[in-house]
């Protein structure tokens, strides 16, 4: 079965690109020019992966991702052509997968579609569950809780932490983080990696400025404490 992909962009001419390039590679295509049809799509037929361009002429990018997020962890490929990286930052925070900045080359925006098509129900794979004190997490079910309930997590996080599982007690520097959970093109984007450890100290730790579990190694990278 092909994948499908929902693209949603105000631009005709960036439509009818990522329409041809994408059925050339066998894969089905819906296209929409605003932000309440993309969350009407998404709620009648959901699609494998969703490229999302952030400047929508009734609602704002960064918003339509918070409310699929609210009901979906489809994977979100972002476009923008906004260049700040506060911008970049908070699409990432609200659940971006990825983020690729306008203009863009086609093949680099195909290469993160595939790579975020291919992590998609894989990269949990053999990471051992997690208890501690404060958090539990079960990679089988993708289940989260802490003494508040259940905790929701993206798929996203979900790599992020099951990296860091596999490797307890062990500082993962940024490199192999990156390339673990974004792919292989990956490498550099460390903001990636310092956004999503936020999030999740926010959500799992007691004290989220002061975490006890997720763990930063200043300038090599991070880890989930054994103890």
């Amino acid at each position: 079965m092909n994948d499908r992909l929902l693209v949603v962009d105000d631009d005709p001419t960036i439509l009818r690109t990522l329409r041809i390039n994408l059925k050339a590679r066998g894969m089905d295509v819906e296209t929409v020019t605003n932000g309440a049809d993309a969350l009407s799509a998404i709620d009648e037929q959901p699609p494998d992966l969703v490229v999302l361009d952030l400047g929508l002429p009734d609602l704002d990018g960064v918003e339509v991702l918070r409310r699929i997020r609210r009901v979906s962890v489809v994977p979100v490929v972002v476009l923008s052509a906004r260049h700040e990286s506060d911008d970049k930052v908070e699409a990432l925070d609200e659940g971006a997968d990825d983020y690729v900045t306008k203009p863009f080359g086609i093949d680099e925006l195909m290469a993160r579609i595939r790579a975020a098509l291919r992590r998609v129900g894989t990269a949990l794979d053999n990471a051992p569950d997690v208890v501690t004190d404060d958090f539990r997490l079960d990679f089988a079910t993708c289940t989260a809780s802490t003494d508040g309930g259940p905790v929701h997590l993206t798929p996203t996080e979900w790599r992020l932490l099951a990296t860091l599982a596999r490797h307890r007690g062990q500082v993962v520097p940024h490199e192999m983080l990156l390339r673990s959970v974004w792919g292989p093109q990956y490498g550099r984007e460390s903001n990636y990696l310092r956004v999503y450890m936020g999030q999740l100290r926010r959500k799992l730790e007691r004290e989220p400025a002061a975490p006890r579990w997720l763990i930063t190694t200043p300038g090599i990278g991070y880890q989930l404490r054994a103890h």
